[in-house]
């Protein structure tokens, strides 16, 4: 697997993506049920504010905002919660459609308004549960096209993935991916319980260290049953490679990159 960067999920209250602040298309262009940006922005707040609490940690994939970036970045300060924002395609921190220069520029607004801005594909687990994030599915569109397939995660044999961007009208899963976009649920933030559950309840669930568990007695029983007898080298190499990757793998899920400083 690509080694994205950690993040600590179990810290997640709430999750969303392409609230779109600011844009004064988006209704036309997703179907949006307002008359103008300004009672879509209005309303996308006090929803947000309905369901978030001020200690609550809320996680947004993407599409924060657009129109004239200062206001309508300064609208989204006044969202309740803790809010880590992976970059979107239409964000101006997202490298798949910004400069650098312009990233640079751009990112002490984000912050100004209260946001810690992730990487734009993030792993980590989710009680025990492997689970990546990014603003994009691992296929899928508004358009009739997959674009930006270059940023996209890179399927990982059936890994949960929570994104946007297709602004969808269909509610979350759709086998290994969660689409968590306002338009999918009443342009509010949803609560990360709802994910748990469609999580523990995917066909081949299981939690990170069970896997590892498995992957490696199955790799153990396998080295047990072959004959020993002219062995060369190169056999005991394959199989020492074998085990040096389950075995980092049961260690990472005993102890996941990142445990060590988040219990300091």
């Amino acid at each position: 697997m690509i080694e994205y960067p950690w993040f600590d999920f179990d810290q997640v209250d709430y999750v969303t993506s392409d609230t779109h602040f600011g844009h004064a298309r988006i209704s036309e262009l997703a179907g949006r049920p307002f008359g103008t940006v300004e009672e879509m922005d209005a309303e996308l707040v006090a929803r947000w504010n309905a369901v978030v609490g001020p200690g609550d940690v809320v996680l947004h994939l993407g599409d924060l905002a657009l129109g004239p970036i200062q206001e309508s970045l300064a609208l989204t300060a006044r969202l309740n919660g803790q809010r880590f924002l992976v970059p979107g395609n239409h964000d101006r921190l997202s490298t798949a459609t910004q400069s650098k220069r312009a990233i640079e520029r751009f990112l002490p607004l984000y912050e100004a308004a209260g946001w810690t801005i992730l990487p734009e594909v993030i792993r980590g687990t989710r009680h025990g549960y492997r689970l990546l994030a990014s603003h994009y599915p691992y296929a899928g569109d508004s358009q009739e096209t997959d674009r930006h397939t270059a940023h996209r995660p890179r399927w990982d044999d059936g890994m949960p993935l929570l994104h946007g961007h297709t602004h969808a009208r269909d509610h979350g899963p759709h086998e290994y991916q969660f689409h968590v976009g306002v338009d999918a649920h009443g342009y509010a933030p949803i609560p990360f319980t709802i994910i748990d559950e469609c999580i523990r309840g995917l066909p081949d669930a299981e939690t990170w260290l069970e896997s590892a568990i498995r992957e490696a007695r199955q790799v153990i029983t396998a080295l047990d049953n072959s004959e020993r007898p002219g062995m060369d080298a190169l056999f005991y190499e394959q199989g020492y490679n074998e085990l040096f990757i389950v075995l980092s793998e049961l260690l990472d899920a005993l102890e996941p990159p990142g445990a060590a400083e988040s219990s300091r």
